[in-house]
């Protein structure tokens, strides 16, 4: 079961699903994006699949999403929690009502996903949650209070889930991606106060990065997962340098949050209330493919640790044999 699945990184990851020839199932708001989800999906490979229309703001029908799909595909056995909104402004300019509003979303469909995934695992014993989680779940930053809101909020939540399954039903995992930026269509329809087109804050990665994270999370089950040079440095920046992490973004954080292409926000659409992707698909890709990295080095290296921790042995062995090798030859040239 994979949320926000018509578009972005839920629709990158339901494509790399469907390779594997998995039964899918898609939730999300938007019919278009939904419809194409689905039958691409199927083109791909995948042994079944299935969109059902739904909010993850609503408790009640995603309990009612998740009994359909277990009486038509069989119980969830990996739940990938992703659908989000956000709102691009200063704190002060944004609503109760759009704080609430992204709160419900990110945070509280994350916890409606979780429950329900829980209602089927727990009984069977077996199961992986996979929580898309951010950088921003250690680090706010400017323009984005809502969001980071809601990723911390989703971080704590997990904590605290973690070892109440430990003690539980320790063979129940969760796991939680931590992503960098990533290029999806969000940036073009989230509801913004900024002058300027949003956009991710660089270096942005494509999609399918993202995607391939939590795919290989889903089946090795590691606490977290760290995707992206930037997500690293800006977690270990955050816990040893705090205060100037918060002068560097009030200098840095405006503007490498916006092109330099200024918009009309009196024609601007966005997804809040209503979703984007409701009559046409706009796919897994957002506008800025041409800055986009197909692939993170960081994630290789998380993701094969025995190659690298090889390949730092066999490293560490030559260097530490280059003296013994020099004298050798050093004693027979002097013969």
């Amino acid at each position: 079961m994979i949320t926000g699945a018509s578009a972005g990184i839920g629709r990158a990851i339901a494509q790399e699903y469907a390779r594997r020839g998995e039964r899918i199932a898609l939730l999300a708001r938007g019919q278009a994006g939904l419809a194409a989800a689905e039958r691409e999906c199927r083109e791909l490979g995948a042994e079944q699949a299935m969109a059902l229309q739904c909010d993850v703001a609503d408790g009640a029908a995603v309990d009612l999403a998740a009994e359909h799909v277990a009486a038509e595909l069989g119980p969830v056995d990996v739940w990938v929690n992703n659908a989000m909104v956000s709102v691009f402004a200063p704190a002060w300019e944004i609503t109760a009502d759009e704080y609430r509003r992204v709160i419900e979303v990110n945070y509280l469909g994350a916890v409606h996903g979780t429950l329900a995934a829980l209602r089927q695992m727990r009984p069977r014993g077996h199961g992986c949650i996979v929580e898309v989680g951010s950088a921003l779940a250690f680090r706010g930053i400017p323009l984005q209070a809502p969001y980071c809101a809601s990723k911390h909020a989703i971080e704590g939540f997990v904590e605290s889930l973690r070892a109440e399954l430990l003690r539980d039903c320790p063979d129940i995992k969760v796991t939680m991606v931590q992503l960098p930026a990533v290029n999806t269509p969000q940036f073009s329809w989230v509801r913004t106060r900024l002058p300027r087109h949003p956009q991710p804050v660089p270096p942005i990665y494509q999609p399918e990065v993202a995607a391939r994270a939590v795919v290989w999370a889903s089946d090795h089950r590691p606490r977290e997962l760290n995707v992206g040079a930037p997500t690293i440095k800006t977690r270990v920046a955050n816990a040893l340098a705090p205060g100037l992490l918060d002068h560097y973004l009030a200098r840095k954080g405006f503007d490498s949050q916006q092109t330099g292409e200024h918009v009309n926000l009196a024609r601007w659409h966005d997804n809040i209330d209503r979703p984007m992707d409701a009559e046409r698909d706009f796919g897994a890709h957002g506008v800025f493919d041409h800055r986009a990295q197909r692939r993170s080095l960081e994630l290789w290296a998380a993701t094969h640790k025995r190659t690298v921790a090889a390949a730092a042995a066999l490293t560490a062995a030559a260097a530490a044999g280059a003296p013994a090798v020099r004298n050798l030859l050093g004693r027979r040239n002097h013969r």
